[in-house]
């Protein structure tokens, strides 16, 4: 060892000069790392999505009650951009992972006043209804429209479920979030199937039977996986649906 050589030694006061330097810059040169490699990962991420669950704000709403295939609450609004038969659909859900089928059993083509929270993402919305709240207060005197049908159509996404998806949890799709959908959907929540284009923009479709039946139980095993699904949609308004037979979707 050099005569000019630095050695430590634990019980003085201070180390020696050249030792606290060295210190010091590597110190430094990790913490410079570690905030690179965080600014990295950061811009890396994907954006979230602008959706939002408005909890604990709970308003009052009214409209039709559709009970089949989902519950869905059909609201008046006349002339608005976008709403061809001047409805709103809006989906309905109960409070955690169960849907709404039991608060609004037998409801079907009723007038109804319930409180609810929203959950909206995109140009979707959806309620979660407070417990209780149901009250029928007439008959629907008007025929729903049925929608209209844009044909067979060979598209390519995912299943989620609609509630997390759209507000409660985010991004609520993709693998990571497999096993919360899991139990989503075989508790009630509505299916959707999420296609986006080259561009990353997302559209959404309920997804129903060949017959307009509720699937929850037979997709269960396909959710969170790379689908392909032929099927008919329907446009309803603001909501679009896709019918098809879950024993044909084609895992990519």
């Amino acid at each position: 060892m050099a005569k000019n050589d630095e050695f430590y030694i634990g019980y003085l006061d201070r180390p020696p000069v050249g030792i606290k330097k060295f210190v010091k810059k590597a110190v430094v040169g990790v913490f410079c790392i570690a905030a690179i490699v965080a600014l990295i990962l950061v811009t890396g991420q994907l954006p979230f999505a602008a959706s939002l669950f408005e909890f604990g704000n709970e308003r009052t709403f009214e409209g039709i009650i559709q009970e089949r295939p989902y519950p869905i609450l059909l609201v008046d609004r006349p002339g608005q951009t976008g709403q061809a038969d001047g409805l709103s659909r809006y989906p309905l859900v109960a409070f955690g992972k169960m849907g709404a089928d039991g608060l609004v059993a037998n409801l079907s083509g009723q007038r109804v006043k319930l409180d609810g929270t929203l959950i909206y993402r995109d140009n979707q919305t959806m309620i979660e209804v407070v417990d209780g709240t149901v009250q029928v207060i007439g008959s629907n005197t008007t025929d729903i429209p049925v929608g209209q049908s844009l044909g067979v159509q060979t598209l390519v996404g995912e299943i989620v479920d609609s509630k997390c998806f759209l507000g409660v949890m985010n991004p609520g799709n993709l693998k990571p979030h497999k096993a919360c959908a899991i139990r989503c959907i075989s508790g009630g929540i509505p299916p959707i199937f999420l296609v986006r284009d080259k561009a990353n923009h997302a559209s959404h479709y309920l997804l129903v039977s060949q017959d307009g039946q509720s699937v929850n139980q037979q997709v269960l095993d396909k959710i969170a996986e790379p689908l392909r699904i032929v099927g008919e949609v329907i446009v309803q308004g603001d909501l679009k649906i896709l019918k098809a037979d879950p024993k044909m979707f084609q895992r990519m």
